[in-house]
């Protein structure tokens, strides 16, 4: 039985353009199959995480990755008593906005879109949800539910000050209450986010000999984790032990959530998902404790892994990919999909061609830019390896 401060479907707050509503599927079930089977999804697949999406079958990809969150999110909502089909509507849609070449694609974006507005992937990932999937006959987008938009758009906290343009675009049509936080089902997804690379980057990290096992057993948490793993399965063979630890580490993450948000709920005793969003703090979290833990190891990440040395120049090499294809967009507009010429053609002026291009360029999957960037501009293959962090 759903808690009362769960999002109740039966009392969702619609769509933008009004439909008539499933008879065998809630409304949130609707959305995650939409978000599923969107162009923008699949396009996951191809995208970095951490690896260039050619470096190996085994590493993790941005589609991999929301299937990831997605899981956890649903484990972690289940236990909650919240609406399970939101926070996985809302996990699986959080990445959709994601430049090629991960965050190093986004930093480069975002520089070339300063005199436009800036660059945003949370941002983007609405801006794909509510108009750049256009495969419906009546509308632009994929006409998700209000609370899924809320989720996506503000999963991490309310969203004030600065809003980047294309948050603030769809938001003065239709109100996303960007001033309040989200629903717990969000504030779950945004949470499993949290578990999901914390746990894959370490393994992706073992798989790619940046650091040993050795290196991990070092570190808060997954010293006990294994030492855990030693005590019960003395000389365990070394691909084991590793995997146990690190299936340790992740029972300790999503177990942590699971306990802190439960005293938060108890504590706050919402009687609403109203209350959830005015409640003036994050009811989903980690406990204070393992948070400083967290950050401890997201250090060791960074330093080992987001930006070593070979990583270093292979940010240098994507960025300068982005920086290329940019410009050539915006002075060679009739490189865009043919989709695309009317919207250039009646483009008022240079920041909305900008901002067109930026569409166009954050869609792009890893392959897709490399091939785009070699038969354009030229120069050559990019090589494989490790470029970006969460």
């Amino acid at each position: 039985m759903a808690a009362p401060y769960a999002t109740d479907p039966a009392n969702a707050r619609g769509r933008f353009y009004p439909e008539e509503e499933s008879h065998f599927r809630s409304p949130f079930q609707r959305d995650r199959d939409r978000i599923i089977h969107a162009s923008a999804f699949r396009r996951l697949k191809h995208k970095t995480q951490v690896f260039i999406e050619h470096e190996g079958d085994y590493f993790r990809t941005r589609l991999t990755h929301s299937i990831e969150v997605a899981q956890v999110a649903r484990t972690v909502a289940a236990a909650l008593d919240l609406n399970v089909e939101l926070t996985e509507a809302v996990a699986l849609a959080h990445d959709l906005g994601h430049t090629p070449f991960g965050h190093t694609g986004e930093e480069a974006l975002d520089a070339l879109m300063q005199p436009y507005g800036g660059f945003d992937h949370n941002a983007q990932a609405l801006h794909i949800v509510t108009n750049l999937e256009r495969h419906y006959a009546e509308w632009d987008g994929l006409n998700l539910t209000w609370e899924t938009l809320e989720g996506i758009a503000k999963h991490n906290g309310p969203v004030t000050g600065n809003i980047p343009y294309a948050l603030a675009a769809y938001n003065t049509r239709h109100d996303l209450e960007l001033h309040t936080h989200a629903s717990a089902e969000a504030q779950a997804a945004a949470l499993a986010d949290d578990i999901a690379y914390n746990n894959h980057d370490l393994h992706d990290g073992l798989r790619a000999e940046l650091f040993s096992t050795d290196d991990l057993a070092e570190l808060p948490v997954l010293h006990d984790c294994f030492a855990r793993v030693d005590a019960k399965y003395p000389g365990l063979n070394y691909y084991r032990r590793r995997h146990e630890a690190l299936r340790r580490f992740f029972g300790v993450l999503v177990e942590d959530v699971i306990a802190v948000s439960r005293q938060n709920l108890k504590a706050c005793n919402p009687g609403s998902a109203y209350d959830i969003r005015h409640a003036g703090r994050m009811m989903v979290q980690f406990s204070p404790e393992l948070w400083a833990d967290l950050n401890v190891i997201r250090k060791f990440l960074f330093e080992r892994m987001y930006r070593a040395p070979a990583v270093v120049d292979m940010r240098v090499v994507v960025t300068k990919m982005i920086n290329d294809l940019f410009p050539f967009f915006m002075t060679h507009t009739d490189e865009l999909p043919k989709q695309w010429r009317k919207d250039v053609a009646d483009a008022p002026d240079e920041t909305a061609l900008a901002r067109m291009v930026a569409d166009y360029i954050a869609g792009m999957t890893d392959r897709f830019a490399i091939h785009e960037h070699k038969r354009l501009i030229g120069g050559e293959e990019i090589p494989a390896g490790v470029i970006d962090g969460s």
